[in-house]
């Protein structure tokens, strides 16, 4: 994982830990397992203080940036394969002889990226 920390002398970040496909926030206050947000999309997770100093997932919940996770969007490969519903008698079939079948990549918390703003004191 590609951690990014702003500003780059900055002195206290929030506390994580990864383990495995779940990353931990502030000693067990908050942990997400990443792969189960993964989509056909970029999705960005933002970690926030709330007004108690507590840690929650959301911008509308929270009061000051902590930490921003981004998960890629998930990749395929592709393999062209027979079409089991290609008939080459019909003469009006429209299906052609070949598909391509997409299976996504697995997951890799290798590829997103941890941005950590400096918390106040």
């Amino acid at each position: 994982m590609k951690v990014i920390k702003k500003p780059e002398n900055g002195k206290k970040f929030v506390e994580y830990e990864v383990d495995g496909k779940s990353i931990d926030f502030g000693d067990g206050e908050l942990t997400i397992r990443v792969d189960k947000k993964e989509r056909d999309y970029e999705v960005p997770i933002d970690i926030c203080q709330d007004y108690t100093g507590g840690l929650v997932m959301g911008a509308s919940a929270g009061d000051k940036y902590v930490a921003q996770l981004i998960i890629p969007a998930r990749e395929y490969t592709e393999t062209e394969k027979e079409n089991p519903a290609y008939n080459p008698e019909d003469e009006n079939g429209t299906e052609q002889q070949t598909i391509m079948e997409r299976n996504p990549v697995p997951f890799s918390m290798d590829k997103c990226t941890l941005i950590l703003w400096e918390m106040e004191e």
